[in-house]
């Protein structure tokens, strides 16, 4: 019976094996548009996966789809995921240095129907993807892409839920929240100060007054971009946090197993 059991399970840790050299995450830019606009988004999928999945929107930091965005993507795809990182900012529009990440990110703040615009257009090109379970669809983002995708959320996007990482919590009119059919989900630094405590109780009454399906958790002792390791001190008030990333990604994966079961 041993040699016999032996014989049967040598195939099959075979094949597992071979299933698992084939995996491979396959990434892909991809052109597509807002209006006349063009704009390239970043793809990442688990080519192993030969089903349909839920699908996971990324939005970029105030510095545009680079490389931090695009490695988030790609740690999605690996978590079984379709990921795609919208591009907000256009085709080659990618800042050098702080000063054009503020003025980038200043302009889009300023006009947010825009910003919904562009966001909508990053969700409608996951959407497009075959792979992709059209049913189950999240929004994350990081600092400017965290308050992007809240303010997906209050265009009234059809989507199961969205986490926003230190990212700004206000908007220009409240009673946008009531157009809000995802859950919501904020994972901010305690001590970030570019959100005030008056921007929170703001973002805290305004979802309570149009009745979301909401959750804050707050890290103690963390600052504004606590998931990147890039922020070393340099800027003040923003600080890489190894603590609150990677609780804060727990989070996340807890909030999706949550919203796509």
């Amino acid at each position: 019976m041993k040699i016999l059991l032996s014989v049967l399970f040598t195939p099959v840790v075979m094949l597992l094996t071979s299933t698992n050299a084939l995996a491979e995450i396959i990434t892909k830019t991809v052109e597509y548009k807002q209006g006349n606009k063009v704009l390239e988004g970043y793809l990442a999928y688990d080519d192993a996966i030969k089903t349909k999945r839920p699908g996971v929107l990324v939005v970029h930091e105030w510095n545009g789809l680079q490389s931090y965005a695009k490695q988030r993507t790609e740690q999605l795809a690996k978590l079984g995921y379709v990921a795609f990182a919208a591009d907000i900012y256009g085709k080659g529009v990618r800042p050098k240095n702080p000063q054009e990440s503020a003025a980038q990110s200043s302009f889009y703040r300023k006009y947010r129907q825009l910003l919904r615009a562009r966001a909508n257009a990053g969700l409608e090109q996951l959407k497009s993807f075959e792979m992709t379970d059209t049913n189950k669809i999240a929004a994350i983002g990081y600092c400017f892409g965290g308050g992007t995708v809240l303010e997906l959320a209050r265009s009234g996007a059809d989507i199961a839920g969205v986490a926003s990482f230190h990212g700004n919590l206000d908007t220009p009119n409240l009673e946008d929240a009531k157009n809000i059919k995802a859950k919501v989900l904020v994972l901010h630094g305690a001590d970030d100060p570019f959100v005030p405590k008056e921007q929170i109780e703001g973002f805290e009454k305004e979802m309570r007054e149009a009745n979301v399906d909401w959750q804050m958790i707050s890290y103690g002792g963390a600052v504004h971009a606590f998931t990147n390791p890039v922020y070393k001190g340099e800027i003040q008030g923003a600080l890489y946090d190894e603590k609150a990333d990677q609780r804060s990604w727990k989070a996340m994966k807890q909030f999706f197993a949550e919203i796509f079961r």
